[in-house]
């Protein structure tokens, strides 16, 4: 449950990143932007793998793009169902949707499965700087436990 919370407060905050860059799209209140990312979360749940399995062979011609144009539409009609939050035109309906999509899956690399704030840590060169070399599968989390990670690794935690 807390992980689903964690990740509707990144919708939240990657939909305010939208409203920040994007000058064509706005938001009335912080309620406004809830209830937009509530919204927007549930039509992409329902409303858009119809839409995509419909128009797949459009979809396979175009290589993928009308996937940008389907997003693009969703955001567009979440902003007129949404009093208080406007999207000026379609292209930046389709701007903004990419743009939440972007800030959504970065966000969303920070959320390991059980809902923690995590990253994973890569493996460092040989030129790399000195210190600890993370192992295969280690995990540093912002939590200080110590877990046992999927590769057989161990998940640091920061604090606690």
């Amino acid at each position: 449950m807390i992980g689903f919370v964690i990740r509707f407060i990144i919708q939240v905050i990657a939909l305010l990143g939208v409203v920040q860059v994007m000058p064509g799209i706005s938001v009335d209140s912080f309620q406004t932007a809830l209830l937009a990312a509530l919204v927007l979360g549930v039509v992409n749940v329902f409303l858009r793998p119809v839409l995509l399995v419909f128009t797949l062979p459009l979809n396979v011609l175009s290589l993928g793009l009308l996937t940008l144009v389907i997003n693009g539409f969703l955001f567009q009609l979440v902003s007129k169902v949404v009093d208080g939050f406007q999207v000026q035109s379609f292209r930046d309906a389709i701007w903004g949707a990419l743009l939440f999509s972007i800030f959504s899956f970065l966000l969303n690399l920070l959320i390991n499965p059980q809902g923690h704030i995590s990253f994973q840590a890569g493996r460092m060169s040989a030129t790399g700087s000195a210190g600890h070399s993370p192992r295969r599968g280690e995990v540093i989390d912002i939590e200080a436990r110590k877990e046992e990670g999927a590769h057989g690794g161990e998940t640091k935690r920061l604090s606690d």
